[in-house]
């Protein structure tokens, strides 16, 4: 299928500075054009929410805006966004889409694939793939945790067997987000018996149409229901050496590398959806009469809101940080689990306040406000869960 790659331009968010280099008329110009197709993201939502589906419509307005280009390089179709330029794109995003499971969607596509093909892909690699990537002719994937690793990401047992030509794939994987609708599936498996998770493991970008990749059904979630979900098998899949990222053994640094940018586009999408919801309670507030007057006139409606106010700058802070420190060159290990924790644990309890806030009509699934509870649940768990960061946390200042 041909799409027309429109890369239309986008409004930043006063709360993160820019950088040195910062393109502010290309982010600017992106979040005004994504205000253009706001009708076409959230077309129909909620029949995508309760049926556990994406509809073809709204991810292909999801191409053809331009988004599944933003982490490609413009060498090969996409627009090479810095950290700082991202997060803006992103957080406007979750401002005007309704359904946090297309954001998540385009947060994976970007991150699993896009992200480590453009920095660690071969040239015949970049050249084959970043640019069916970046028009959203191809979907990415990535495929990490396992039935028996959860947290314990090195645990895994899938094998990549190296051989004269290539690799033998063999293992399984879980929970893993778009792999129904994904055509490359970059594979983190064990290549190395004798070694453990620095030099044992190894990133693959592996063709979901090779013999032996299987699908299975479609995973029923909490939240998220649009970002489809399943289990993948492998079946001693013959992969060509080619489809190795980066170098054999590299697995480990390639994921951390890439779980930065996963984190920095998930949560900048959640940041633009609490400031939608905040939005959302606001007018609520001010409209919803109850005894006689807008509910906003007493104090345990308008205190609720102040909390949900100073959650939610907090966590801009955070992600703002986070920012500046990837721009900087360094690792940001603390800054980026920080902001993981922070804007996670702020918007499930927004999301609660939220519910509370609109009384039985926030409890109706047709208002769409419960959604906003079950969709934030799942950040605390994915991208490392809230233990694993303050496990982190505390390890970074020197516990």
């Amino acid at each position: 299928m041909t799409r027309t790659a429109l890369f239309p331009k986008t409004a930043p968010s006063p709360k993160t500075a820019p950088q040195p280099g910062f393109r502010a008329d290309l982010v600017e110009e992106l979040c005004l054009g994504l205000d253009r197709w706001a009708a076409q993201f959230n077309a129909n939502w909620q029949e995508d929410d309760r049926a556990g589906t994406l509809s073809q419509a709204r991810w292909l307005a999801v191409c053809e805006a331009g988004l599944t280009g933003l982490t490609v390089p413009e060498d090969f179709g996409g627009l090479g966004l810095s950290a700082a330029e991202l997060a803006q794109v992103l957080e406007h995003f979750g401002t005007i889409s309704e359904d946090s499971g297309l954001g998540f969607t385009l947060a994976t596509h970007l991150c699993s694939t896009c992200i480590p093909v453009a920095r660690f892909g071969s040239p015949a690699m970049k050249a084959a793939l970043l640019p069916a990537l970046a028009a959203g002719d191809r979907v990415g994937a990535h495929a990490i945790t396992e039935p028996d690793s959860g947290s314990d990401a090195f645990a895994m047992r899938s094998r990549a067997l190296p051989h004269a030509t290539g690799y033998t794939l063999s293992g399984e994987k879980c929970y893993i987000s778009s792999a129904p609708l994904a055509d490359v599936i970059v594979v983190y498996a064990r290549t190395d018996a004798e070694k453990g998770a620095l030099g044992g493991f190894s990133a693959l970008a592996v063709d979901r149409g090779l013999p032996g990749v299987s699908v299975g059904r479609s995973r029923s979630k909490m939240g998220l229901r649009s970002a489809p979900m399943a289990d993948l098998h492998f079946d001693a899949v013959e992969v060509p050496g080619a489809a190795l990222i980066g170098r054999e053994g590299q697995g480990f640094s390639i994921l951390d590398y890439v779980m930065k940018w996963e984190i920095l586009c998930v949560f900048a999408l959640q940041l633009g959806e609490m400031r939608r919801q905040l939005r959302q309670c606001l007018t609520w507030a001010k409209t919803r009469q109850q005894f006689g007057q807008a509910i906003g006139g007493y104090q345990a409606v308008s205190h609720r809101i102040a909390d949900m106010h100073m959650r939610l700058e907090g966590a801009a802070n955070w992600l703002a940080r986070a920012v500046r420190a990837m721009e900087g060159g360094g690792r940001a290990s603390l800054e980026i689990a920080a902001a993981k924790l922070a804007i996670s644990e702020a918007n499930v309890a927004n999301s609660l306040d939220a519910v509370l806030l609109h009384g039985g009509a926030g409890y109706m699934s047709d208002t769409g406000i419960e959604a906003g509870l079950r969709n934030a649940v799942g950040g605390l768990i994915y991208s490392g869960t809230s233990d694993i960061q303050r496990n982190r946390i505390a390890a970074m200042l020197g516990l």
